[in-house]
């Protein structure tokens, strides 16, 4: 990932780092219980990580390098020492219960406490962004104190990128995989295939990649982009490291044009608009295909959870009408219209999904189908159709709210803003995600029990740079972090302002190109060589235009 770093604006911003925080803890996502002690800790490389129980040696390797990385200060982990010194503990069975730990810091000492090591980490991060907000005096770091206690609102705190349109390859991942670390948010949802290109290395199809991973939203002729089964093992352990898990997403029935490039005889045609558009639901081979795929997929990702994706089948399923083996199909299973012989694929491939022993995902298309609850997640996106959230929630289906409003994140943030989409000129300010979700959708009922959890989506038609996801993603990543682990009764949007303006000088420090929403105008909308020819697409109204054709 290249960085633009502005020396100047650097030089500005940084200077208000380490200031006093008041009475307001500068973390963020705001921790559930912060109280000030009056007190300063001096971190210096004769501090000492002591590692009270063995379980937590990760965690403090983990530590010692991020201390090394963003501090310059190198301390040596010990199984005992003089204070003033940082504890890591893990405490079993004690009050802190899941991934709930404990912050205590005093002139004497810094102890981490959890029942488990996701805690333990999750501690970790909290110290993180004191010290990080926190200028070096000479060789030593005086660390403002506090104690802290603090556990996750929901368990689900995501991020999805779509690398299908365009790909940025694994030290993107990895930058946006440390920033969700830093941010307490926990699930990266990887777009690995769609129309434009397929990424994954699938070593019993190697055209997939080869012929499929050709081209990019921008340019249909670039070289085949995708990742190796290695690097993804590589990144998969990387996110595993900072207790992030990755949900892989494998699109079917739609969006599948560049598996058919590769493989037409699994193909299911299109529409005008959209030709090769679906696999074949009414060949058998397509299924013992889609399986083998998939077995590939769940040896490389461990959280045994796979996205099937399921949406928009209706942009280019026309061919199923005149194929001989759907119609086939539809004789001998009694399906009467093309959604359901949708549902009977997508209950096909979940059957597949839950023998390998995974989880299925898919979007909120499929609540329709006849899919177990357990074990299935739905996604709700579509924030003009709350009928199918509330349509899955009746039915008992865990639930991931990512709606587009305020949820896709290459919705523009401003309204001057160009590069990006907008619904009936509705955009994603920071607010707007902060605010997320209302008391009205927590209110529908089972809401309270069957949300898991909330996610942001990074689409990538108009996204083709580092520069502009950075654009995109920063800083509403802070805002979708607090709304996804604090306690909603205790957020307030002015005071999380005043400490967003701290972490706004940090993204400056990391040389990112981030939108300011306290001077819009500080840093223009990023305009790289494809948003210029491609300003505004607006997605949406083609979704409208589909949608109509069909109903």
């Amino acid at each position: 990932m290249r960085f633009y770093t502005f020396i100047s604006i650097v030089l500005f911003l940084t200077a208000h780092v380490g200031t006093a925080y008041g009475k307001d803890v500068p973390i963020i996502p705001k921790p559930l219980v912060s109280t000030p002690v009056n007190e300063e800790f001096v971190l210096t490389q004769a501090t000492p990580i002591i590692i009270v129980d063995k379980e937590a040696e990760k965690t403090g390797d983990f530590l010692q390098k991020e201390l090394l990385k963003h501090t310059g200060i190198p301390v040596t982990i010990q199984d005992s020492g003089e204070e003033p010194a940082i504890l890591l503990s893990l405490s079993p069975g004690s009050d802190l219960e899941g991934n709930a730990y404990r912050l205590s810091m005093s002139a004497e000492k810094i102890q981490i406490t959890s029942s488990d090591d996701e805690g333990l980490f999750l501690g970790v991060m909290s110290l993180m962004q004191i010290i990080r907000q926190t200028d070096r005096k000479g060789n030593a770091l005086h660390l403002a104190c506090w104690d802290i206690e603090d556990k996750a609102y929901f368990e689900w705190r995501g991020v999805m990128l779509d690398e299908s349109r365009h790909f940025f390859g694994k030290e993107t991942v990895k930058r946006i995989l440390d920033w969700m670390a830093f941010y307490k948010l926990n699930r990266f949802h990887w777009h690995l295939t769609d129309q434009t290109g397929w990424r994954i290395e699938i070593k019993q199809y190697p055209k997939l990649t080869l012929i499929g991973g050709v081209g990019n939203y921008s340019d249909p002729l670039s070289t085949a982009a995708y990742y190796t089964q290695e690097e993804i093992t590589e990144i998969v352990a990387y996110a595993k490291e900072r207790h992030i898990e990755i949900i892989p997403e494998i699109d079917m029935p739609g969006h599948a044009t560049a598996a058919n490039m590769a493989y037409p005889e699994f193909s299911g045609g299109g529409s005008e608009r959209y030709p090769d558009f679906t696999f074949n639901p009414g060949k058998e081979t397509v299924y013992e295909y889609l399986t083998n795929i998939l077995r590939e997929v769940d040896a490389l990702f461990p959280f045994q959870k796979i996205h099937l994706g399921g949406d928009e089948v209706h942009f280019g399923n026309a061919n199923w009408k005149a194929d001989p083996s759907v119609q086939t199909l539809m004789h001998e299973q009694g399906l009467e219209t093309l959604k359901e012989v949708e549902n009977y694929f997508i209950v096909r491939m979940a059957d597949s999904v839950f023998r390998l022993n995974n989880e299925v995902m898919a979007w909120d298309e499929v609540v329709g189908a006849n899919l177990p609850t357990k074990g299935t997640t739905v996604l709700w996106w579509r924030h003009d159709k709350p009928e199918e959230l509330r349509k899955g929630l009746d039915k008992g289906f865990s639930t991931i709210l990512c709606p587009r409003l305020p949820l896709y994140f290459d919705f523009v943030q401003d309204s001057s803003h160009t590069i990006g989409r907008k619904w009936q000129k509705a955009f994603v300010p920071i607010e707007a995600v902060y605010n997320f979700p209302s008391e009205a959708l927590m209110g529908y009922p089972n809401a309270d029990k069957l949300v898991k959890g909330i996610q942001a989506n990074l689409w990538t038609e108009a996204l083709s740079t580092d520069e502009h996801i950075e654009y995109m993603l920063f800083p509403r990543i802070t805002a979708l972090a607090e709304s996804a682990w604090s306690d909603p009764t205790q957020k307030d949007y002015l005071k999380f302002t005043k400490r967003l303006a701290n972490h706004l000088a940090l993204f400056a420090k990391e040389g990112l190109y981030y939108f300011d929403p306290f001077n819009p105008e500080r840093f223009p909308e990023y305009l790289g060589p494809v948003q210029r020819k491609n300003r505004a697409p607006d997605f949406d109204e083609l979704m409208r235009q589909e949608q109509r054709s069909t109903d």
